[in-house]
């Protein structure tokens, strides 16, 4: 009946040094970007990356679509950058979107 299975055995992440974040309040000091993806009712799915203001705590852009490619999002951070100024530092995951 096959009830008496291995169990898997968790993954060991490696320790990473912990840093403390920056609390600026300052203007343009880091931005976070990031991706979410949610579904309408229909199933269908849709994506959106998320540029905020860390200092002010700002949203920079929301842009909501269904396939978004990499110059879509490159356009989105440079109209950003021609209306506010590029940071000091960004703030990214690890995720596959920013990877390549």
């Amino acid at each position: 009946m096959g009830l008496n299975l291995p169990q898997r055995k968790k993954r060991l992440l490696p320790d990473r040094p912990q840093q403390t974040l920056d609390a600026s309040r300052a203007i343009n000091k880091t931005w976070s970007i990031d991706f979410m993806s949610d579904a309408l009712y229909i199933g269908k799915r849709f994506r959106t990356p998320n540029v905020i203001d860390d200092g002010v705590r700002e949203v920079l852009s929301i842009v909501i679509d269904t396939s978004l490619r990499g110059g879509c999002v490159v356009r989105t951070l440079e109209q950003i950058a021609a209306w506010r100024g590029l940071p000091s530092a960004p703030r990214l995951e690890n995720g596959l979107e920013l990877i390549s």
